[in-house]
């Protein structure tokens, strides 16, 4: 099951012949025999890892494990907090300095596109690379988020990472719970879903650019609201996506070094999930 994130959907947790790709979801009992390269593998545990249900110690320690993922993930999450913190602090967002800080923030997000791309392209997680990513993403939305509490909602920052908490705490519960059933089916529907949102996406930032306003008006108003929910419904259900291809790799054994990947995915989808919230609240406060 390929995870619909857009670093999963490149590389996913196994390589066959080289190349990347997740091949088959694991079976009751085990992965499937032949269909993924860790299948065979003897430290790979017998049942199915249940993610957020604590470590599935394997017998070697070069095996990915939960704890892993979890350590990872943090200290990728880590980097794009502090640096977006010290980016709050540091780069003034008041009439004087604010073209100097919106350059900043747009020179900054570009690299982090340039480093997300080449990670997704890597053969091998490269750790240096992703914290890098989180670094200048955090550079980012620290500039952004300052410029949104300062300008336009005050206090709506809070509200966006409180609300993008809630959204994976739920996730990842209702995943545990086995409430969401992340199948073909499911991954079928949130890609088309997803590809269809951007496209929109896409539509308005050109009309937006070319025709001035605010495009379509997918950003605004009442429809702005409905847009603001659709994206973070899809968030969720890349969350779940991204469980799933962890739950896997862990279950097939997959190398202890793929948990940086994980971390780098499910970064990627918070990411998404709280400029979505920021947005979304953004638009609700100016309804008030």
């Amino acid at each position: 099951m390929r995870s619909s994130n857009p670093v999963f959907s490149r590389r996913g947790f196994s390589r066959d012949n080289g190349h990347a790709g997740f091949n088959a979801a694991p079976q009751a009992g085990g992965a499937a025999v032949g269909t993924n390269p860790y299948a065979t593998n003897p430290y790979a545990p017998q049942q199915g890892a249940q993610f957020g249900a604590g470590p599935q110690a394997p017998a070697r320690a070069d095996v990915m494990t939960i704890d892993d993922v979890v350590t990872r993930t943090a200290m990728t999450l880590g980097t794009v907090v502090l640096t977006a913190v010290l980016s709050w602090v540091l780069l003034p967002v008041d009439q004087a300095n604010l073209g100097k800080s919106y350059g900043i923030a747009i020179g900054a997000v570009l690299v982090a596109f340039v480093l997300s791309m080449i990670q997704a392209f890597k053969r091998k997680p490269a750790p240096a690379l992703i914290l890098s990513y989180a670094a200048f993403e955090g550079v980012f939305l620290g500039v952004i988020s300052n410029v949104v509490s300062t300008y336009v909602a005050p206090g709506v920052v809070v509200q966006a990472v409180m609300g993008t908490m809630a959204v994976f705490a739920g996730v990842l519960v209702a995943y545990k719970m086995r409430w969401i059933r992340v199948t073909q089916r499911f991954y079928g529907f949130v890609m088309a879903a997803a590809m269809g949102f951007m496209l929109l996406m896409l539509a308005n930032l050109l009309f937006s650019v070319f025709g001035g306003g605010d495009g379509l008006g997918f950003r605004s108003g009442g429809l702005g609201i409905l847009f603001g929910v659709i994206g973070i419904i899809l968030g969720a259900c890349f969350l779940a996506l991204d469980f799933k291809q962890v739950e896997d790799g862990v279950a097939y054994g997959a190398p202890r070094e793929e948990s940086w990947l994980a971390a780098f995915g499910l970064t990627v989808t918070l990411v998404w999930i709280y400029m979505e919230m920021l947005r979304l609240f953004s638009i609700l406060s100016g309804n008030d």
